[in-house]
This record gives C-alpha cells, structure tokens and sequence, in this order.
C-alpha cells in the first residue's frame, strides 16, 4: 500500500518576510560542521515553536515529566528556495517519530519500512518465528536437536541478512542533477563498504531527497535536539549539531555533488 501523493507545497513553509532579514547564504552549508547560517537558525526557532505547541502526536521527550522511555529526538531544517523563487524551509526528524513515519510539517521517509501489508513486517514476523522456535529446542535440548538447532540458527542468519539487503535496496537517492543511486551502491566505494544500520533514515538525506523531488534549490542545512538523552550527555536539548559522519557522510556525498558548499572549518579537519 503506498502512501498518498501529496501536493509540493505540504511540507514547505515559508519564512513570511522574516527571510529579508537576512542575506541568503552564497554557498551551502558544510553539513558535518556547527556554525548554522542565520536564515536555517530562524527556521529551527519556527519549528521548536511548532514542537512546542502542536496536540497533533505525543512523544516523550522528557521535557514534561511523563512517565515512560524518554526518546530525545534529532530534528533538520533545510532553508530551500522554489522554482517561484519563494524562500522557505523544509523540516525532517531522525527515524521515527511518535511511533510513525509520517507527521503533517515533516517530509515523509525515503522508504517506508512499517506500511502494513510490506515485505518488512512479513520478513520481521518470520524471523520472530525462527527465533521461537529457536527458543523452544533450546529449552528442550537433546543430542538428536543439535543439528536442527544449527540449521535454524543458520537459517537465521541467512535470513536476517537477505531482509537487511532488500531494505537496503528501497534507498535510492538523488542529487541535483536526478542521478539516483542506491544505498549499496553509495557504501560500496566508502571505507565500510556494508551501509550501517538506519542509513538513511537521518533528517538530512530525507529533506535533500525531498528538495529534488519538488525542484527546490537546497541553501543551507541545519540539525538539532530535542529533548533529554537516555543514553549520553553529548546530546543537549536545543543545541546544533553536525550531520553523523557515519551514516551520512557517503551518502551526503552523492546528494551534494556539484552544489557549491562552504569550506570544511579548519577546527573541524
């Protein structure tokens, strides 16, 4: 079941003469640095207002005292201009949000893993039964189960790295020109060659796909978070951060290629 086709303009807002304020920048920002243009650090004021106010989802971010697992949350904006010239921006949250893929303000995911009826749910159901039956022999162990034991386990493995690859193969991303690559075709030249889990899925490769998708010029990027950190102090509610050299870095490469960007700042190399 895909997900319906919605007008260009759904996920744009513009800055409502808030832009003139500032000069638009010459060249795109340098994503995996901290120094955000002006026009992007506005268009994170906007939505932190929106993140603030809207009743439309609920996450926990951690902010408000609920109970539950608190899930701070990286969120992107990138400052566009359209083929009418209107300059605006364009806003991405890192994984899944709420639960969901999809959020009115926020463009929609490369791939979508968790459409019901989808190949994933049916591999991830399948690899749950592996592991049932896993479970059972285990508990139930005799010399005659050792061999089916091994068989499933190998099964498994199998198993778990064909579903990861054809997930891998629902990534395909554009730069300015329309060329479209995938994500294993992408990873294959970098150091790591294999893509890491959740390429893909970061806010800045899903606003740029979007932007060329609907013909819009990317100006400058910008990433935040929002909420407390479970895990790490490094994550600090409301602070910019550079785009994760990991999973974007081959990945931003393609999409970027023959955009005019900032110079890496020394500090950074």
């Amino acid at each position: 079941m895909k997900s319906p086709i919605l007008p260009a303009d759904v996920f744009f807002t513009p800055f409502e003469g808030s832009a003139n304020d500032y000069p638009l920048p010459d060249k795109f920002t340098f994503p995996f640095g901290n120094n955000p243009h002006p026009l992007s650090v506005r268009a994170a004021e906007m939505l932190q207002l929106h993140l603030e106010n809207q009743r439309d989802w609920q996450h926990n971010f951690g902010l408000s005292n609920e109970p539950g697992n608190v899930i701070g949350k990286m969120f992107g904006v990138l400052v566009v201009e359209t083929e009418t010239n209107e300059v605006g921006y364009l806003a991405a949250f890192s994984g899944k949000l709420a639960g969901g893929n999809h959020h009115a303000k926020f463009v929609p995911p490369i791939f979508d893993g968790v459409t019901k009826g989808g190949f994933l749910n049916a591999g991830m159901t399948e690899l749950s039964r592996i592991n049932e039956e896993i479970k059972t022999l285990v508990e139930n162990k005799g010399e005659d189960q050792e061999i089916q034991l091994r068989d499933l386990k190998v099964l498994r493995k199998k198993h778990s790295v064909s579903l990861q690859n054809k997930i891998f193969d629902q990534y395909h991303f554009l730069n300015q020109t329309g060329d479209r690559r995938s994500l294993r075709e992408i990873f294959a030249d970098a150091a790591y060659k294999n893509p890491p889990a959740g390429a893909g899925e970061c806010a800045a490769p899903k606003l740029l796909q979007y932007a060329f998708r609907h013909k819009m010029k990317p100006l400058a990027l910008a990433e935040f978070w929002w909420g407390l950190s479970p895990k790490s102090d490094f994550w600090k509610h409301g602070q910019f951060y550079p785009a994760c050299r990991e999973k974007c870095a081959p990945i931003l490469a393609h999409m970027l290629e023959g955009i005019a960007m900032e110079a890496e700042p020394i500090s950074e190399i």
